[in-house]
């Protein structure tokens, strides 16, 4: 019998920096517990788990080489030959260095053992101390790598074996200067292979480095980015978020520090803060930045911050005033955020940094735990008001647990590659741009989800293909993108025609950047989700991901109308389609001693019905429930039930009878409600308000 063996690692000798600033050094892997599962089992978990999200797919699944560059094969080939690695994809030429702007001086292209002794991967260990930004105006990378280089998980994943591609100084023969980096690119992990020439002046790296000379872990990850990237130059420029996405899989969520204005309202303030304390603690990576003008980038304010730059958020704290015992009674905090300026100097000269009188208010063993030190080091503390306040944009970094073999929070994740594109018929056309074009923007892609708890929690990301690699022939820049999330009918199985009759529940903000995100809490029902270029005829690649806490069912809808098929002739095909709005409705009977009732509505159609929730403890119900039939028999009439909900037995409270003839008026209407029967039934208590439309063009809906 086939066995598998599972095991949980856990890692050991970790070595505390300054307080928090965990460097790892000397990793050891030791097996904490063994779990032996059958092989048929454990390819049914496999299967079982395969569609519920990148955490778990991960677990089971190998990155695709990039270029189909495969590692082992390429190193396994230069040990034989007893040659180093030269990397014929990324060649050490002016192409893999610029497209426009070489670097002021010779450039040459040296291995580590020629820029230092002793060269290693790590040096102590990895920290977000180890980085410093050169030529290139990548302080956004950097700052991603500073936040990288605190999460193991992470890190560790990006750079894959880094114990087999450590220097081994007793087995030189072993080395032949080939790497492997690994990046989250359009929903997949691509392994990147370089070399390990590194672009030199003078005998010193021009771009990324570490501060200790001879460590390249930071130079050789900033190749592997650069050649997925298309050159070095390619890097000018960025968002951390990006970077940060590409290192993990995460949603990124872009705030607008400046336009929200947090530190003018102290309950917002205070929920962004819970907020961002949640996402660091959950082990999510922040970032932030201030707006510049071009003539104002890397610019120092007199705060001592600097424009148009990247920060890396290192930690987000409330941390305790007062001295001894009666600082723990008096448990009185204050919110902190610590960062790092990806230079590795010039900090923040505000309150509470590094020499400030503030840190006179906390005691020494808060400090100590905190790791405050007088040190132009590039990071530090500083109030949350004054961050929300001078800070104009923050880039959060989710890392959304997917995994069902976890005891914390789990999401289901549905992913779905899309784009879009143009075709002279609309029916077919996929380009239609926002909402601003009325006539076209249903034009474009559709996806249909649903919420089936009461309300849940739903967080969507759109994300467009990384246009960096497109800088050299001028097309580098990202299209302009958003979406729109519509409440549909509750039975919709086709595509939306008309924007009128839906209601629209949240739109995004239109933004040329690459990633568009959403979080909303949204009640039980169907909705749909039209992603689109600002403009239309515009065309591009797209990543919808949704995350909601049970499964949504997200998925494309394609077909417009009920398909015609061999047996149409003799079942019939609908030759009218009939939309009903059912808003709510009042003075309903009194069901229960209290006063009130439990009702829900049920909206029926040639055999076809829907049911709405139960609105608890009224007699005026807000029902928000939308219908939508394909009518075989436009003469039968659609009728319209509210029942009250009871353990025992449902009461019925009334109806209302349609023809949903094409000549009905198309405005709400409020309808008495009656006993079951014909239309004209005696009266029940209470009306019902409803608008209905129809009409025998399928598509028009």
């Amino acid at each position: 019998m086939g066995v598998a063996l599972s095991m949980n690692w856990v890692t050991a000798e970790k070595r505390r920096g300054r307080g928090e600033k965990d460097r790892y050094k000397d990793l050891v892997e030791t097996p904490f517990s063994f779990t032996i599962l059958e092989e048929g089992v454990v390819t049914a978990l496999r299967r079982s788990l395969q569609f519920q999200g990148s955490s778990v797919r991960t677990m089971f699944s190998t990155a695709t080489s990039y270029k189909n560059q495969h590692y082992s094969e390429l190193k396994r080939k230069c040990l034989e030959d007893k040659e180093l690695f030269e990397d014929p994809e990324f060649p050490v030429t002016n192409t893999s260095l610029f497209y426009r702007k070489p670097p002021p001086g010779m450039v040459e292209w040296k291995r580590p053992r020629e820029i230092s002794d002793g060269p290693h991967l790590f040096v102590e260990g990895i920290s977000s101390h180890d980085l410093n930004q050169g030529l290139l105006g990548n302080c956004w990378f950097v700052a991603a790598c500073s936040c990288l280089a605190l999460k193991p998980d992470l890190w560790q994943k990006v750079i894959p074996d880094w114990k087999e591609q450590e220097w081994d100084s007793k087995h030189l023969e072993n080395y032949a200067g080939i790497f492997h980096f690994q990046f989250w690119v359009f929903g997949e992990w691509v392994d990147v292979v370089v070399d390990d020439r590194l672009p030199s002046i003078n005998g010193e790296l021009i771009y990324c480095h570490s501060k200790v000379k001879n460590e390249f872990w930071s130079a050789l990850l900033e190749k592997a980015y650069a050649k997925l990237s298309g050159c070095y130059e390619s890097l000018d420029g960025g968002n951390t978020g990006d970077a940060v996405v590409d290192f993990s899989g995460a949603v990124a969520e872009a705030i607008n520090l400046e336009a929200e204005a947090f530190h003018k309202d102290q309950g917002r303030m205070d929920k962004l803060f819970e907020d961002l304390f949640k996402v660091y603690d959950r082990d999510g990576i922040i970032s932030c930045s201030i707006k510049a003008s071009p003539s104002e980038i890397e610019a120092r304010m007199a705060c001592g911050l600097v424009k148009g730059h990247a920060y890396s958020v290192t930690s987000v704290k409330k941390v305790r005033l007062g001295h001894g015992l009666i600082a723990y009674f008096q448990n009185e905090t204050i919110p902190l955020i610590r960062m790092r300026n990806p230079w590795g100097k010039i900090e923040w000269n505000g309150a509470w940094s590094d020499s400030s009188a503030e840190w006179k208010k906390v005691g020494s063993m808060e400090r100590n735990k905190l790791g405050i030190t007088v040190e132009d080091d590039g990071e530090f503390w500083m109030e949350f008001r004054d961050w929300c306040k001078y800070f104009t944009d923050a880039d959060v970094c989710r890392l959304i647990n997917t995994s069902l073999l976890t005891i914390d929070k789990t999401w289901n994740e549905v992913m779905i590659l899309g784009s879009w594109t143009k075709n002279a018929e609309p029916l077919r056309n996929r380009c239609g741009g926002c909402m601003n074009h009325k006539h076209t923007f249903l034009q474009n892609p559709q996806y249909l989800f649903e919420v089936t708890k009461e309300v849940d929690e739903v967080l969507i990301s759109l994300q467009q293909r990384d246009m960096k690699i497109h800088r050299r022939i001028g097309q580098g820049e990202n299209l302009t993108i958003g979406f729109a999330v519509f409440k549909v009918e509750l039975n919709r199985k086709y595509r939306m025609h008309d924007i009128i009759t839906q209601h629209n529940v949240q739109t995004t903000t239109y933004i040329n950047a690459r990633t568009v995100f959403m979080r909303a809490m949204l009640p039980k029902g169907r909705y749909m989700i039209i992603p689109s270029t600002f403009k239309p005829e515009t065309l591009g690649e797209f990543m919808l991901r949704v995350y909601t806490n049970v499964d949504s069912g997200c998925r494309e809808l394609t077909e417009h109308q009920p398909r015609m098929t061999c047996w149409s002739k003799l079942t019939g095909y609908p030759v009218a389609v009939s939309q009903i709005y059912v808003h709510g409705a009042e003075g309903l009977e009194n069901q229960d001693r209290t006063g009130g009732a439990d009702p829900y509505v049920i909206v029926s159609c040639e055999g076809s019905s829907v049911r709405s929730t139960v609105k608890a403890d009224t007699v005026k119900p807000v029902f928000d429930t939308r219908a939508i039939f394909y009518r075989k028999k436009p003469t039968k009439p659609i009728t319209v039930e509210v029942w009250n909900s009871n353990a025992v037995k449902d009461q019925f409270l009334g109806q209302v009878v349609l023809t949903g003839s094409v000549k009905d008026s198309t405005n709400p209407q409020r309808l008495q409600l009656r006993k079951s029967g014909r239309a004209m039934a005696d009266e029940m208590p209470g009306s019902i308000t409803l608008r209905i439309v129809t009409s025998t063009e399928l598509t028009d809906m």
